[in-house]
């Protein structure tokens, strides 16, 4: 079955919109483990754009191998992103991270907000690939800020239109915190969570501390929301 799909019987059932789509992923060193995310993808969309930053291991050349465009160029997912963006083609851009898989059935859905909000971005409701009580108390915090926020992360993707991204500058070549800095301009008004599930690697939770690490997140953006570089704030992110 494809895995875009949750039954093949349902492809383009009260789907209107037509408009093509380019995802647009920036991958540094993951290698094959960029294959989830190519695969709860491929066969739903028009192109595929792997933002490489240079990787030392052969992350480009299994993403040729897999059907996607590759551009490289500096490391930094601001960076990245907006490289991709540049080259991709489609009339939507999907911008994905590269240990993010989307739950089947995502395309139904996005062509469906596609129709009728060709004027908002849409994000993914965020999921943990990790079992443990944690990993949902996490998820828990993240929909309850998007719910009072209107601020999902980069996590969570961003489906939004190639008229929309132009007209508030697209993604901005900074090394953090760039996906809140383009939820900002958007603003919440225009920012949508869709009900299927962008379902991301927890080894960053696991290394970094279930509590810790988000507490750390959260001290960090505080610090960007007074002004700090996000060069410096990168430093401490690591």
């Amino acid at each position: 079955m494809n895995p875009c799909y949750e039954d093949h019987d349902l492809r383009g059932k009260g789907v209107s919109s037509q408009e093509t789509i380019s995802v647009v992923i920036p991958a540094l060193d993951v290698g094959e483990a960029l294959r989830p995310t190519l695969d709860s993808v491929k066969g739903c969309v028009d192109d595929l754009v792997v933002s490489d930053g240079r990787s030392s291991d052969h992350t480009a050349a299994y993403a040729k191998q897999s059907g996607a465009r590759v551009v490289v160029g500096d490391c930094g997912r601001g960076q990245q992103l907006r490289r991709g963006g540049e080259i991709a083609t489609g009339d939507w851009l999907l911008f994905l991270h590269a240990d993010t898989v989307l739950e089947a059935g995502w395309i139904e859905e996005a062509r469906q907000f596609m129709a009728v909000a060709p004027d908002k971005a849409a994000a993914f409701r965020f999921a943990l690939d990790d079992p443990s009580l944690w990993a949902r108390m996490i998820e828990t915090g993240v929909a309850l800020r998007c719910r009072l926020f209107g601020l999902p992360y980069g996590d969570q993707g961003l489906l939004i239109s190639r008229t929309l991204y132009d007209s508030i500058g697209g993604f901005k070549p900074i090394p953090l915190f760039e996906d809140v800095d383009i939820m900002r301009r958007l603003g919440r008004r225009r920012v949508r969570i869709l009900n299927h599930m962008a379902k991301t690697s927890s080894v960053r939770y696991q290394r970094g501390g279930f509590l810790r690490r988000p507490l750390k997140n959260l001290m960090l953006l505080l610090f960007f929301y007074l002004g700090v570089a996000p060069e410096k704030l990168a430093r401490l992110y690591k």
